[in-house]
């Protein structure tokens, strides 16, 4: 049984296609399907099945996939502690990343981990609060950033109290206002981000039992930002996203203490390997000279 053939099956689902996954792990087709047969031929039973939306796992295949997942990455801390034994920093981590943090973030916290460890790869994966914590769950990635609270299966690390803005145009009647109170908000036409991409709005309305006339629900914050601009609506975003805001915009603190609670969730931070301890580290550190 060879771990080779678990990154092969891991890759073809993650990709798609067994071309894709041949591109990826710079292997032809045919070394792919070669792979899954002999492997399914050890088990005595199909992992991968093909239908006209693609490949997918069959049921047992779905039983083994995160014991697969869970080998590779045992062997990958392993690997990474005898690199570590011999005064080596190698690797690869695995992060989990929504836009806001990719855009305000990532880019200091990246070069300066690079500079220190130049030989550790940093792979990251872009999705939305529940996407996210599912890669946890599922062990596609190591760790990845969240609005916090958390599923409770998950370990979580507090990073900073990003604060909501209510976004208006100037035409708008609260444009002149110095803060504005959330109750405020109930007859107004509101621009909502989609279930799932960002829950804390969700959240702070049902705080104070509002439901505003919900005209579009989008999935780019961009996107809102583009739609409160021509005037189909107002909406609320939190302050890492609104930086270059067009002209006619104006961000408006709510009332009370209102935010989002940005932080990294793992299944377990004690289990991580020694390069996503590297780079953890390093995300804790930038942030909070950030912040200070």
């Amino acid at each position: 049984m060879s771990l080779n053939k678990f990154e092969v099956v891991i890759t073809v689902i993650e990709s798609g296609s067994l071309t894709k996954a041949g591109e990826i792990l710079g292997l032809t087709q045919s070394a792919i399907s070669h792979a899954i047969a002999s492997l399914e031929r050890e088990f005595g039973f199909s992992l991968l099945t093909r239908g006209r939306s693609g490949i997918s796992l069959t049921s047992n295949g779905e039983r083994l996939l995160p014991y697969m997942r869970e080998t590779l990455r045992c062997h990958e801390r392993m690997k990474q502690e005898v690199f570590a034994i011999n005064g080596l920093e190698v690797g690869t981590v695995r992060i989990g990343t929504f836009t806001s943090v990719s855009t305000q973030w990532l880019p200091g916290i990246l070069k300066r981990f690079q500079d220190q460890y130049p030989a550790i790869e940093i792979k990251l994966m872009e999705g939305y609060y529940d996407g996210i914590e599912s890669w946890i769950q599922t062990g596609e990635i190591d760790f990845g950033f969240v609005s916090l609270p958390t599923t409770e299966d998950l370990e979580w690390i507090p990073l900073k109290k990003d604060q909501m803005y209510l976004l208006v145009t100037e035409e708008h009647p609260l444009y002149k206002e110095e803060r504005v109170h959330v109750s405020r908000l109930a007859e107004e036409t509101f621009i909502m981000p989609k279930t799932g991409c960002d829950n804390d709005i969700q959240r702070l309305l049902a705080q104070y039992q509002i439901e505003p006339r919900i005209k579009y629900e989008v999935g780019d914050d961009h996107a809102i930002i583009a739609m409160v601009q021509n005037g189909l609506g107002i909406s609320i975003l939190p302050e890492m996203i609104l930086f270059r805001l067009p002209a006619n915009i104006r961000m408006i603190p709510l009332e009370g203490e209102h935010y989002r609670s940005l932080g990294v969730a793992a299944t377990s931070f004690a289990k991580q390997s020694p390069a996503a301890k590297r780079f953890l580290q390093c995300v804790t550190d930038w942030v909070n000279e950030q912040q200070a």
